[in-house]
């Protein structure tokens, strides 16, 4: 197989498909960064059309979508299985997935959901998405699965990025939640007190998804509510007023309760906070193959 990339991420998926014997020829722009891996075996091409024309499993881990073109330029991609683990929106998944096929390819989009250090450990806890071609992917399932954990998620390439991004979204969100609940404690709360009681609210916090999933699917924001939008509007004014006095800004709180104080005032006050995601999905661009 091939690895065009070796970055922090492409050097540890590297390392974990030559543990584990699979013969691997490498390419990267700065060939000092491929050092360590053709010490431990790999083989090192000159050239991207070198490295491709080497294997037929061919594994881009470059920045970006628009570099993985441009490493693949003058490489002859007919008959190869192309695997694009590049961050990139479900747009250029699908793009590119027709770009590798008017090239005689086959081709898989990735969303890696780890970061290095989880590359190559069975108890790290990532996980890869991947889209695209169902018979690549099942060809090449124990290849891919060797660095972590594999998740297949459909035929639309753009479904990898989707989840991906979705998925990391929600991360800086709770990010910056995080951030502006450090920010409030200031130095009357000590962080490392402050840590272990937010990551314990966080947790429980995190079984609301399942509701709000079950929810979005049955059209039923009502039924069941606890804590109806009218009662969190009305509170959120005390998470603002705290703010103030603490002298901290809410610029990452305040766009949510903006979301919030609208649904209220369509009239939803007895529903709970599921509604708003209707005002966030407006001009959705519909989805291509």
């Amino acid at each position: 197989m091939t690895l065009l990339g070796l970055g922090a991420m492409g050097s540890a998926l590297g390392r974990a498909w030559l543990a584990a014997g699979h013969p691997l020829t490498v390419w990267n722009r700065s060939r000092e960064r491929a050092a360590s891996l053709a010490a431990a075996g790999a083989r090192l091409a000159a050239t991207p059309a070198e490295a491709v024309a080497a294997g037929g499993l061919v594994v881009g881990c470059v920045l970006d979508d628009a570099a993985l073109e441009e490493t693949l330029e003058g490489a002859d991609l007919g008959g190869r299985d192309l695997v694009s683990l590049v961050t990139g929106t479900p747009g250029q998944a699908r793009a590119r997935a027709r770009w590798a096929r008017s090239r005689g390819a086959r081709f898989l989009d990735g969303g890696i959901m780890a970061v290095p250090p989880m590359i190559g450990r069975p108890d790290g806890g990532g996980y890869v998405f991947y889209s695209g071609s169902a018979g690549l992917f099942e060809e090449h399932r124990a290849t891919l699965a060797v660095p972590a954990d594999t998740a297949y998620v459909g035929g639309d390439p753009g479904a990898a990025a989707l989840y991906d991004v979705a998925l990391l979204s929600a991360m800086y969100g709770m990010f910056a939640g995080v951030a502006h609940a450090f920010a409030l404690a200031g130095e009357e709360i000590a962080p490392t007190d402050l840590a272990p009681r937010l990551a314990a609210w966080l947790g429980a916090m995190t079984a609301s998804v399942h509701g709000t999933a079950r929810r979005l699917e049955s059209g039923d924001f009502t039924t069941g509510v606890v804590s109806p939008l009218a009662m969190q509007v009305a509170g959120s004014a005390t998470l603002l007023r705290t703010a103030e006095e603490r002298g901290v800004s809410p610029e990452l709180l305040t766009p949510y309760l903006d979301l919030l104080r609208r649904r209220l005032a369509e009239g939803h006050g007895l529903e709970d906070t599921t509604g708003a995601i209707g005002l966030l999905a407006t001009g959705r661009a519909p989805a291509e193959a």
